[in-house]
Order: structure tokens, then sequence, then C-alpha cells
């Protein structure tokens, strides 16, 4: 008795990718109908959904991060929500806190109720300006994925994901994030002043009678199948030894051209997040596996929040971008 050849793996990945695949391009290109320019800010933040990790946004106020998030929320079909972090800013403000209330049998009672962490997609703006209580709240919660108020437990929606901005000026009385609590961000995606030509379809397209609204391009299940796939992907075994040969070249005492000027380097998270984000760019750029070029990318946005030069490299004029780019010729 003959029966028909099993499918394999590889030919459902193959056809899972290319369906979502198709679906990223039509989200990238909605995200693009309404915000102009800023390519490499937009898959920034692209692949830091599509890896399931958390972003954090550093610009000079005013070049559209808060509409990026509100945009990314409509395009990909999430809950969106946005806190505006200052010095005042309590954990229950962002967690949410028990309320007294008389039931309807005449007892009282305390009742959670959720606060704006209970999103899919937390818009955490100029989180550097909240206490450092406060920045514990949230990075706990993306970090495990609940929030415990009063000895309960509150799992929080699926997907997760906080997108933090910073402002790089005006440092007076805020709270720089621990190092340790950077770790928890997949990226630091920087966010530049747009080019001209960009600048200029801004002035014309935003300043008239009517804006494009964003249109939907993908729900939540599309995002969360596509964060699985990510997760499938094959990754070659030359790409696994460019993300470790990167890595291990960034820590302290490494490599001997770089010695005494790094005081501290990434840990095994900075793989992990290597592996994943190699992967969700491949499939942001319709290819089903991720190459070295892949590493290169994503070398700065990976790391440049996980290092620190000592004061006597940084007294020379080197800087972290200039030494993660020396790094990455090690594993051209």
């Amino acid at each position: 008795m003959s029966s028909e050849p099993a499918t394999s793996l590889d030919e459902v990945i193959v056809r899972s990718a290319e369906s979502t695949a198709a679906q990223i391009k039509a989200a990238r290109a909605a995200i693009h109908a309404v915000i102009f320019g800023q390519e490499a800010v937009v898959d920034g933040a692209l692949i830091t959904l599509l890896s399931g990790g958390h972003g954090l946004l550093v610009g000079v106020p005013g070049l559209a991060k808060t509409k990026l998030v509100e945009t990314l929320g409509i395009v990909l079909g999430l809950d969106a929500r946005r806190v505006q972090f200052t010095p005042d800013l309590m954990p229950s403000d962002i967690l949410g806190s028990e309320v007294l209330e008389e039931t309807s049998a005449g007892k009282r009672a305390f009742r959670f109720l959720q606060g704006p962490i209970f999103a899919q997609l937390l818009m955490a703006d100029e989180i550097n300006r909240a206490s450092p209580r406060t920045q514990s709240a949230l990075l706990q919660a993306m970090q495990e994925y609940h929030v415990t108020v009063a000895g309960d437990r509150f799992d929080l929606p699926k997907p997760f994901h906080v997108l933090a901005t910073q402002n790089p000026l005006e440092q007076e009385g805020t709270y720089p994030l621990p190092e340790a609590q950077l770790d928890r961000f997949l990226m630091q995606i920087d966010v530049p002043y747009p080019d001209r030509e960009a600048e200029k379809r801004i002035l014309l397209f935003t300043t008239g009678v009517e804006e494009i609204p964003p249109r939907q391009a993908m729900t939540t299940d599309d995002l969360l199948n596509a964060q699985r796939l990510v997760r499938r992907l094959p990754v070659g075994e030359s790409v696994v030894e460019a993300i470790l040969d990167l890595v291990r070249a960034a820590r302290p005492g490494a490599l001997k051209e770089l010695e005494g000027k790094i005081a501290w380097g990434p840990g095994p998270r900075a793989s992990q997040a290597l592996m994943l984000a190699v992967r969700a760019r491949a499939l942001l750029e319709g290819r089903f596996a991720p190459s070295a070029d892949d590493v290169v990318a994503l070398a700065q946005p990976i790391l440049k929040h996980r290092m620190a030069l000592t004061f006597a490299a940084r007294a020379e004029g080197d800087t972290i971008e200039g030494v993660i780019a020396r790094l990455v010729r090690t594993i051209g």
C-alpha cells in the first residue's frame, strides 16, 4: 500500500516564510506611507518586534518617535498605549493598583485596576525621566511578562513589547538606566534627523487639511506566527561563529589591539539577541536564512548599549561606535 511522501519540515517553513514575508512587506509599506524616510529606524523597530523583544529609541525631540510607535500599533493590529515618564511617576501608575469597592451584597473587597502596562505595545516616553523605582517596575515586567500586586500575579497580554524613548539632550534631572536594565532592550535604535527629501515630504503631507491615516496590514495572530517562524529559521554554522566571534571580542581583554579600552562588554544575552535579530532581518528582506552580512548590519544596535569604554579610551577620543566598527572588521 503506497502513500504520498510526507511534506518535509523545510518545505513547511519555506511556505510559511513566503506568506509571512509578504505580510511583513505590506506592513513595512504601510508604515512608510506615514513615516517618511527613516528606513533604518523603521526596519530596526520591525526587527525588534519580529524578534519578540523590546527596543530603545534614542533621538532628539520632534523626530516622530511617538508617531512611529502609534503607527506600528495600528499597522500590526496591536493594542498600543503611551506613558509619559516624569520624576513623580509611581510604579502603580504603570502597573495598576487595588481599589476598595463595595459589592452588591454590601461587603467590601479589593479589586485590581490594570495599569497601562497591560497593552501589547507600550511606549515608555522619556524613560530616563522617571525614578529608578518606577524604571525597575517596568523593566521587571519586560523581563518576566507579568506583574505582582499585593501578592497576586497578573500575566501581561501576548505579545508584549516596550518601545522606550530617550532624549540624548537635557540630561540634568534624569535617571540614566543602569547597565543591567539597558541589557533587557534587544536593540538601541538611534533616530537621526531626516534627509532633505524626506523632510520636504513631511512638510507637504503633514501641514495640509488632511493627513494620511495608517492602515492595518497584519493582525496580532500574524505577528505571533511571524515571531514563531523567526525562531524556526535555520542559521548556518558560519553565522553562529560570526556572532560568537563578535560578542566575545567585545569583552575586556579579548583583543590585544583594544587592550585597556573596554571597561565592560556584552554578556550572553547579546548573543541571543543577535541570533534572533539576524533571522528577523533576513525575513524582513524576504530571505529564509541569515548571513554574516546580517551580523555586521546589526552589530551597532545590538552592542552599543551593552558596552562601556574606559576613561583612558574616552580621553583618547575613542567612541563605542568606533570600537564596534573595529570589532566588525575582525569577523569580516
